[in-house]
């Protein structure tokens, strides 16, 4: 019976996406068709049954992508992001992560709220009528990709809230089945599974952000001060991300962990690395920005003092190895950037409008605040996605290794590790989080591909 009612199914589909001129609908369920009855002739009813599971989780997909599409449109129809624009976005942004980071530094437990708070102001500022236009037109594929982020972002933010149990607590004996109590079974130290997916979400693409974030911040200053100034010091940058790149990646990062993630992991080394982290980052700022002795004087206090503060909070909220593995992935991908910032600025410092405001004795800061970077965002927007998957990419790598993410904390690359052995007994829970991996991978990928065509000029025939 129900192979009957699946290919009837299909082949009303099918006849009605062609009587209404539907090509694209026609060919992909003409297709299906064709596929089910080769299916069904190898392999029978369950292989057919499989197909249609399959259909239907795409159907789904496609249902749900279309929806959060549509519920994007209407924000921006309603141009929902008007008050962030006009120079707000960034100042509303920094107060909501400065309160979010003393929220955590000083234990005040509205962490989840504040960074809420930054997705949402994220989330709003693009949202206008011509933004609305654009969203009409993306592929369902960049719909799926902005649901499944804004799902793993949901999970990320409220883990404590959504998880039944916490990360590291032990509820019964090892690999134990799944039941009412274990969505997805027992690890092999007796913790729930289901909760760790939960936790893993928020460890790993927090330092897979925060790693992207920092080797942007860094890459990108690099990079436009490179552009603008040219000379020795664009031949010195260019020449230290070479000889960073040339060292693959992976190999790197094994280095680098295997040197400090041993008996110098502490919080007094993470603390300086930071420190020493930001004072570099710093001195690039005050390069482009400080103008006469007295500017790099008072730039110098606030550089000390703002790198005080963020090596306090980062090794107050993170702990030593994880600080290491977020500093190693930033000095990594970090000459990546450098070198897109440095092409796309490039081409942006040699027009007629940059030498016009050069002649009127504009500086360093106002050229790159005011004219190189805001016509170099669309590129370096699309290369932050995906240097978050390959920062993403390599820090679960690193943690199936054992050299990322240290035990207890979760982190879904160590949980394929941790439970591998019961692949052997046809047991797919550790599929799950490497699933959940190449899910938000690919999700990303989509939107990125979609930001791409667009920063391209390119029309969809």
């Amino acid at each position: 019976m129900f192979v009957l009612i699946y290919f009837v199914f299909l082949t009303v589909c099918f006849l009605a996406s062609a009587y209404f001129n539907q090509r694209t609908a026609f060919m992909l369920t003409f297709s299906l068709f064709m596929i089910s009855m080769i299916l069904f002739i190898v392999g029978g009813d369950a292989a057919l049954r499989s197909v249609a599971i399959g259909a239907a989780l795409l159907a789904g997909a496609a249902a749900v992508s279309f929806g959060f599409k549509e519920f994007l449109v209407q924000m921006a129809d309603g141009d929902a992001g008007a008050f962030l624009r006009g120079g707000m976005m960034l100042p509303v942004m920094g107060v909501f992560a400065l309160l979010a980071f003393a929220s955590a530094y000083l234990g005040w437990g509205v962490t989840e709220v504040f960074i809420t708070l930054v997705v949402l102001a994220l989330i709003l500022a693009p949202m206008s009528p011509d933004f609305a236009k654009e969203l009409r037109t993306a592929p369902l594929t960049a719909a799926f990709g902005m649901f499944v982020i804004f799902v793993v972002s949901i999970m990320a933010i409220y883990a404590p809230l959504i998880a039944p149990y916490g990360e590291a607590e032990v509820i019964s004996s090892a690999f134990a089945p799944r039941d009412e109590s274990l969505l997805l079974g027992a690890d092999q130290l007796g913790r729930d599974m289901f909760s760790r997916v939960i936790y893993g979400a928020r460890n790993t693409v927090t330092l897979a952000l925060l790693g992207t974030t920092l080797a942007f911040i860094l890459g990108a200053m690099a990079g436009l001060l490179a552009a603008t100034k040219g000379g020795m010091f664009d031949q010195a940058m260019g020449r230290t991300a070479d000889v960073i790149m040339s060292i693959p990646s992976l190999i790197f990062a094994l280095l680098m962990l295997s040197i400090f993630g041993g008996s110098l992991a502490s919080p007094s080394t993470s603390f300086y690395l930071l420190f020493g982290f930001a004072i570099i980052v710093g001195l690039l700022f005050l390069a482009a920005a400080a103008e006469g002795a007295m500017g790099w004087v008072i730039g110098a206090a606030v550089m000390i003092g703002a790198g005080l503060a963020f090596a306090a909070a980062g090794t107050t909220i993170f702990d030593a190895s994880e600080v290491i593995l977020i500093l190693v992935v930033a000095v990594i991908y970090s000459p990546r950037v450098f070198r897109l910032t440095r092409a796309v600025a490039g081409n942006v410092v040699v027009m007629d409008y940059i030498e016009a405001a050069k002649l009127r004795g504009e500086g360093n800061w106002y050229l790159i605040r005011r004219e190189i970077l805001p016509n170099s965002t669309a590129p370096l927007v699309a290369e932050y996605g995906l240097e978050f998957c390959f920062v993403f990419l390599l820090i679960a790598g690193l943690s199936f290794l054992g050299l990322g993410i240290q035990p207890p904390t979760a982190d879904w690359g160590s949980m394929v590790r941790e439970n591998a052995t019961l692949i052997s007994f046809g047991d797919p829970t550790p599929l799950i989080p490497a699933a959940a991996i190449a899910l938000l991978t690919i999700a990303v990928n989509f939107v990125v591909d979609w930001m791409l065509f667009r920063s391209s000029g390119l029309k969809e025939q």
